[in-house]
């Protein structure tokens, strides 16, 4: 998209042209928090970054011989520059990623810039962003940071589910409602095709919004955004929020990829499904105590002029096979993430920096639904139990372990594709490092 990246040059010329013969000096710096500088005509910018080396051995249980596959990388590699302009109501941030795997652990070469985007304080309770970030359509999870998570790794609601990064115009607003509590509305308007779409755009746009209710009042130190409860709240305090979507003309299975998965008519133009998702979740945090719970479904609807559909080498073709029959509505389905599932999880962080946590994932796939995909998915639920240690009493350093118990009664392959009786066993190490 040429409006991306025109959009990004003009934002990094403009703020080096604001900030250039200006003395910066160091604020502040807290571990964990990042470098803050300012500079003495009301310049700010705070720089954070963090790795997290990993760790993963898997196996197959009832299966006698190489059944155990192990895995060694660099989860994330981040750094963010945040800070605003002389005028306080301008905002920016460019965060980026080194480590060349995306946020639902994937392996990916095109998700070295994760945000980058401007803001403006239009009142003090309405603010609005535009460029590219994590959407609040997603599922609560997905737009807390990434170093603060109880367990090692997100749940399989926001791998399946999220599309992650959007580009496109976010509102949000926070309005006192009376006896402390807040109410937090949200709307978007996206292309609707993840991040880093800069070739041809393709379908239309997305639009959805959120609205969260804060009861107890606003978590300290953004802990509506992180999920242990390092600060260890003294008053009870929870969100609860509902969000929806709506994706006109979509070319992938979740909104995330641009252009992966197209159709066409009978004159050779674009005919794409459209997809809908929408959800209900909470956070509570209390005296260390923390619990997340999320519920996601989605919907598709396929347009009855799909002819064709373009295979990966661009060629076109005519077959639509479902079981044997001739079914364009159930193929199209059958390649996009429909259905429902849910999260719960929960932990106690204690005073000595140890944390017990505990999850439960349950997916439900659709009928015809990549979901039911045994080499990626078909596994309808997740246990996982998992201990951390703090290292400092900040998210500035910590080691993570967890084990997942992951049900195959459904039928599942192996990376192969290769099929393999009974269950899964998930068991991961990560160190976080940041500064």
């Amino acid at each position: 998209m040429k409006g991306f990246k025109i959009t990004c040059l003009c934002v990094f010329v403009f703020l080096g042209i604001s900030v250039r013969a200006q003395e910066v000096k160091l604020d502040t710096y807290k571990f964990g928090e990042g470098l803050n500088f300012s500079t003495n005509d009301g310049y700010t910018m705070r720089i954070t970054g963090y790795l997290q080396p990993y760790m993963e051995t898997k196996t197959f249980t009832d299966v006698d011989e190489n059944s155990t596959q192990n895995r060694f990388r660099m989860r994330r590699i981040r750094l963010r520059f945040d800070g605003n302009l002389k005028n306080e109501r301008f905002k920016y941030r460019f965060a980026f990623d080194l480590s060349g795997t995306s946020e639902a652990g994937d392996a990916s070469t095109n998700n070295f810039l994760l945000d980058a985007f401007v803001s403006y304080d239009i009142t003090n309770r309405i603010k609005a962003t535009f460029g590219q970030r994590s959407t609040f359509t997603d599922n609560r999870e997905l737009f807390m940071l990434s170093n603060t998570l109880q367990l090692v790794e997100r749940s399989r609601v926001t791998s399946a589910f999220a599309s992650i990064r959007e580009f496109g115009l976010f509102l949000e607003g926070g309005f006192k409602t009376g006896k402390g509590s807040y109410l937090k509305p949200y709307f978007v308007l996206t292309n609707g095709d993840g991040g880093n779409v800069l070739q041809r755009d393709f379908g239309g746009l997305k639009i959805g919004g959120r609205i969260d209710y804060l009861p107890f009042g606003l978590f300290t130190n953004f802990g509506q955004f992180r999920q242990a409860d390092i600060v260890r709240e003294r008053t009870p305090k929870l969100v609860v929020g509902a969000n929806f979507s709506h994706n006109n003309g979509m070319s992938s299975r979740r909104g995330r990829d641009s252009g992966t998965i197209l159709y066409l008519n009978d004159n050779d133009e674009e005919s794409l499904p459209d997809y809908t998702k929408y959800g209900v979740d909470f956070l509570f945090k209390y005296q260390g105590f923390s619990a997340l719970g999320e519920y996601v479904k989605t919907t598709a609807s396929v347009p009855g002029d799909i002819t064709q559909r373009v295979r990966n080498d661009g060629s076109t073709s005519t077959t639509f096979d479902v079981n044997g029959i001739q079914d364009v509505e159930n193929y199209v389905k059958g390649r996009m993430m429909l259905g429902e599932a849910c999260n719960i999880q929960a932990g106690y962080l204690f005073k000595n920096g140890i944390s017990l946590d505990a999850r439960y994932t349950h997916l439900k796939a659709d009928d015809h639904s990549f979901l039911n995909n045994a080499t990626f998915y078909n596994r309808p639920n997740y246990y996982t139990i998992g201990i951390s240690k703090y290292l400092s009493r900040s998210y500035g350093a910590k080691i993570q372990a967890d084990w997942t118990y992951i049900d195959g009664s459904d039928g599942i392959n192996n990376n192969e594709g290769i099929t393999i009786p009974g269950n899964e066993h998930l068991a991961r190490i990560m160190l976080t490092f940041a500064f």
